[in-house]
């Protein structure tokens, strides 16, 4: 497989939460653990929710824990660049590349109008699966209702991925997900086609991220598949959540790594907390700190295999 190269890639919408930074030190640990090379991309194609400044606030926070990256758009690399806002080219030209097999349709189906019209509700968070109403519509001059997505002409095949945690996923994308989005009708490219063409673009051989993400690898590996390349391992890390089960994201306060570092927590000390959150280390005391160069020689990543979620103590 060559040189192991992993990545992490947040979306600048915010300061980094607890759950962000256990899953950008996983991600470290995997590369430097392996000796290989690590990969820091800013995933801001969704530019409404981009927040000024967020990118270059989560980057110094990465380098306050002690983390680090051979690649990124503060340090450069021959893959760049390294912001998704920057390789709308790459995009492109990965959806002619299935338009010209025939893979892409065009769809002016609302939200409102899909679910109305699906047998059955998709179990996770993006809505119910799509029932193909433009699919059969073919090329012919259309009037659009409104601008037009780009679909992917999904295949009826199972799909397989062996997760290094998770164990095995199986799913036939086209029944459970049905034809998804690649470009959106205002013109924002989807994530799952921004995610594997610079996965691929950039050599990731492994693809460490959270486990909110699992339903995705069936499609980005179908997606690879369907460009002629190969896609990445996956290891899914377990969802870090507050006490009560309340995503991070959602709940805020006090969980982000730019507050652990003004309430004067020192990066030794957040890295144990999230370590023992993690399972990675036997260590009882909560007010223990473990330097990175010790983590390294201590952390056990076998420890997260089969764990899809971590809760926070109460009171964080």
């Amino acid at each position: 497989m060559g040189t192991y190269r992993g990545r992490f890639a947040p979306s600048p919408t915010g300061d980094l939460h607890l759950g962000s930074a256990a899953t950008a030190l996983v991600t470290w640990l995997a590369a430097r653990t392996s000796g290989g090379e690590l990969v820091l991309r800013i995933e801001d194609i969704d530019r409404p929710r981009v927040v000024e400044g967020a990118a270059e606030r989560q980057m110094e926070d990465l380098r306050w824990l002690g983390l680090d990256w051979d690649e990124g758009p503060d340090v450069g690399g021959p893959r760049g660049p390294y912001r998704q806002s920057e390789r709308g080219d790459h995009y492109l030209e990965a959806l002619e590349a299935l338009s010209r097999r025939g893979l892409t349709y065009l769809c002016d189906c609302s939200r409102a109008e899909i679910a109305r019209a699906a047998s059955a509700p998709h179990p996770g968070e993006e809505g119910p699966r799509y029932p193909g109403t433009c699919r059969g519509l073919g090329p012919s001059a259309r009037t659009f209702r409104r601008p037009p997505a780009v679909r992917l002409a999904v295949p009826a095949r199972e799909v397989v991925v062996r997760d290094r945690w998770q164990g095995e996923v199986r799913q036939d994308v086209a029944a459970s997900v049905g034809d998804f989005v690649l470009a959106r009708g205002d013109g924002i490219w989807a994530y799952q086609l921004a995610v594997v063409v610079d996965d691929l673009a950039m050599g990731i051989t492994e693809v460490v991220r959270g486990a909110d993400l699992l339903g995705s690898a069936p499609r980005q590996v179908l997606l690879a598949e369907l460009l002629g390349e190969r896609a990445p391992c996956f290891a899914h890390v377990p969802l870090v959540v507050a006490a009560d089960g309340e995503r991070l994201a959602k709940r805020g306060g006090g969980t982000s790594l730019r507050e652990q570092r003004d309430a004067g927590r020192s990066p030794a000390q957040v890295v144990c907390e999230l370590a023992r959150l993690l399972g990675l280390v036997d260590r009882d005391d909560p007010r223990a700190a473990i330097p990175l160069a010790e983590l390294l020689e201590e952390a056990d990543l076998d420890r997260l295999r089969g764990r899809r979620e971590v809760r926070l103590a109460p009171g964080r």
